[in-house]
């Protein structure tokens, strides 16, 4: 099994959870967070102010699978959350050594 972490543009979102869903994703966790990469942050404009913002909004995404769908879960990600401009997230694939589904105590592959 594989735990895949993606961040990516808030408004990519939507796009990316139907590809997912398309491709066989049963399910997957959201988070809301702030961060910054390689563009370190912006200047914006408000009220004729100019003030900084160090961290960017974007979401993460968090996905269990089997071995087998890993590739095609990053490419749909990848394909998906891509505009081109810096920010566009990162993702990592990490090895998931167990899974339990508390309501019926199934494990592993099963439980995903």
């Amino acid at each position: 099994m594989k735990l895949i972490i993606a961040t990516i543009k808030p408004f990519k979102l939507d796009e990316v959870r139907e590809a997912l869903t398309a491709a066989g994703v049963r399910g997957m966790m959201v988070t809301e967070i702030k961060g910054f990469g390689a563009q370190s942050g912006h200047t914006e404009t408000y009220r004729g102010a100019e003030y900084v913002v160090n961290y960017v909004p974007k979401i993460k995404l968090e996905i269990a699978v089997p071995d087998s769908m890993a590739e095609t879960v990053v490419d749909t990600i990848a394909a998906k959350a891509r505009t081109g401009k810096i920010g566009d997230g990162k993702v990592f694939v990490l090895d998931l050594a167990a899974a339990l589904r508390v309501r019926t105590g199934e494990t592993n592959d099963e439980a995903l």
